[in-house]
């Protein structure tokens, strides 16, 4: 029986690789949908001994399949945000704990303990709807952080220019967490010159601005912010983890998640570093659904474990994925 504790206290990478391994055997025998996916592809999972041995599963299978390792029932179940008639992905989590541990865990390993900053959010499009795991991760961080001034802001802006410009100037270590197109807005309205400010954006123009290229983006929002490097955060709604950056696009993955780069015209190989393929994720705190994921990302993997993403596949690009539609 694989513990939380086996997953989130892993020491190496050797380690690393022995329980994914096991946990890849567990999913296979216990999530049907994932059994039927390696069945499909042919493999014997008694003959994987790699991690590039073991098949991802396209994260499109969240859209049409309940992707479950038990037959617990969901404590709760994140969705995607898309547009109306769009189909979006479900995420049946059966143990939210293990949801809690991870992100307490992974920001702890990037920044340190919570109660040291300010959390405020500027996350408008999610708080406009039900299922965000995101919104479940920023809130819980809010109410850690033990500070009064954390908080949530919608569309009032000129309380948020406000209270950042104070707590910024009284030496309180902040963290802004929004989603892009929100913190451009915020900067069209108001230059800021912070000093002990951490601006972190998690992606996406939700349909709201024309979409950019990274460079571009985190130069306009240096500039805007007055800080010398733009954070990041990678999550979706199909993880439980999540990876950081800490400046330049450069994400790095908590002990419990890993990054393989997929051949964009052979989902079933591999690119060696600093080639660009499709980002196969595999996130150990998905135990209780499936913890090897192949997402329509694209982007590059580094020696030292880091990555970048360079965008997504468009439904053209998939040609590699196309033999693994069930």
């Amino acid at each position: 029986m694989i513990t939380a504790n086996d997953i989130f206290t892993i020491p190496s990478q050797k380690q690393f690789e022995k329980i994914a391994l096991k946990v890849f055997r567990f999913q296979h025998e216990n999530n049907q949908v994932y059994h039927d996916f390696c069945d499909f592809l042919k493999v014997n999972p008694q003959q994987v001994k790699t991690l590039e041995q073991i098949p991802f599963l396209p994260i499109q299978f969240f859209k049409s399949h309940n992707v479950v390792s038990n037959t617990n029932p969901a404590q709760v179940t994140f969705t995607s945000s898309g547009t109306t008639g769009m189909i979006t992905s479900r995420h049946l989590v059966t143990d939210v704990s293990l949801y809690e541990e991870s992100y307490r865990s992974g920001f702890s390993q990037f920044y340190g303990n919570i109660e040291d900053y300010v959390v405020l959010a500027l996350l408008p499009s999610y708080l406009e709807r039900d299922g965000s795991s995101l919104i479940y991760m920023v809130e819980d961080l809010i109410k850690l952080s033990n500070q009064p001034e954390s908080g949530f802001y919608l569309h009032n802006h000129d309380d948020l220019i406000k209270k950042l410009t104070e707590l910024d100037q009284s030496g309180q270590n902040v963290i802004l967490i929004g989603v892009t197109y929100a913190l451009l807005d915020l900067i069209e309205k108001h230059q800021f010159q912070l000093q002990n400010t951490i601006i972190m954006e998690t992606g996406g123009m939700k349909g709201k601005r024309k979409e950019m290229i990274r460079e571009e983006l985190h130069e306009q929002l240096c500039k805007g912010f007055g800080v010398s490097a733009i954070h990041s955060e990678y999550g979706m709604t199909e993880l439980l983890g999540q990876a950081y950056s800490l400046g330049e696009g450069i994400f790095e993955c908590p002990s419990w998640m890993n990054i393989l780069v997929r051949d964009p015209e052979d989902a079933l190989t591999y690119v060696k570093d600093g080639k660009t393929g499709g980002i196969n994720v595999i996130d150990l705190a998905n135990i209780n659904s499936c913890s090897f994921i192949a997402t329509q990302d694209l982007g590059k993997k580094y020696p030292n474990n880091s990555f970048e993403v360079l965008g997504r596949f468009d439904n053209s690009d998939i040609r590699g994925c196309n033999l693994m539609v069930l």
